[in-house]
């Protein structure tokens, strides 16, 4: 980071912080926190203080380049609190024309050293990722090296984000892809693929659950349990785990 755009991220930094804080909501907090079983640290602010944190922003700092909103990401995601990182996501979102390579790779900074709940993580993997796909700027073989991050939300990005490629893509190639996953031991993970593969299930049964026939035995049963949530009870049978003999 070069100094003077230290001082600015400071500044912003301020900023955001005064103007949230100022408007906490601690039944917010109270109410939300129930959702967010890995911790909810937040001020209880609602989706409008953002989004008028953003819009702040973006009239007095016009000149932001998007490598100074990643850098600043970084910053905003690091500070902990839930909001400050909700601000990081729509102050990219705000910039989608921009998106380049190195904006990808900024991304999965976010994730692999801020994102911290599945909120945050669904958003992104929604709205931020998969015009990166979409717009071919990377194809989807360019996420391989989130699949070993050391980052649970980095590697529950993975079938979360390639959802949009269920009705367009050949599910042999995806089901090839994220296949590691079906032995990691993180429950967010175990959740991000279980919707993935009931997505693609719904589209493409057969290599669905010749994938799942596989792993039945040695998959978390989380992810057996969300594949085969919309499956009839004797569909599900062929998956339950086999006894020990």
């Amino acid at each position: 980071m070069r100094v003077n755009d230290i001082s600015m991220y400071k500044s912003i930094m301020e900023l955001a912080i005064g103007y949230l804080s100022t408007r906490a909501n601690p039944d917010n907090v109270v109410k939300y926190s129930r959702y967010f079983k890995e911790g909810y640290d937040a001020w209880g602010n609602g989706e409008t203080d953002v989004k008028d944190v953003v819009a702040l922003l973006e009239k007095q700092y016009p000149e932001l380049t998007m490598p100074q909103v990643i850098e600043l990401g970084d910053l905003l995601f690091k500070h902990g609190k839930y909001e400050m990182g909700s601000v990081a996501c729509v102050l990219l979102k705000n910039r989608m024309e921009e998106f380049d390579k190195a904006t990808f790779k900024g991304v999965k900074g976010w994730f692999d050293f801020g994102v911290s709940n599945w909120a945050h993580s669904d958003w992104l993997c929604s709205l931020i990722t998969p015009p990166f796909i979409q717009n071919r700027i990377i194809g989807y073989h360019e996420m391989q090296d989130w699949l070993t991050s050391r980052s649970r939300w980095t590697r529950r990005a993975v079938p979360v984000t390639l959802l949009c490629l269920r009705k367009t893509e050949k599910p042999e190639d995806l089901l090839a892809f994220i296949e590691p996953l079906m032995l990691d031991p993180e429950r967010v993970v175990h959740q991000g693929t279980g919707w993935f593969l009931r997505e693609l299930w719904k589209i493409h049964p057969k290599p669905v659950e010749d994938l799942l026939y596989k792993y039945r035995n040695t998959a978390a049963r989380l992810i057996i349990q969300y594949t085969t949530e919309k499956m009839s009870k004797e569909q599900k049978e062929r998956f339950r785990k086999e006894k020990k003999q």
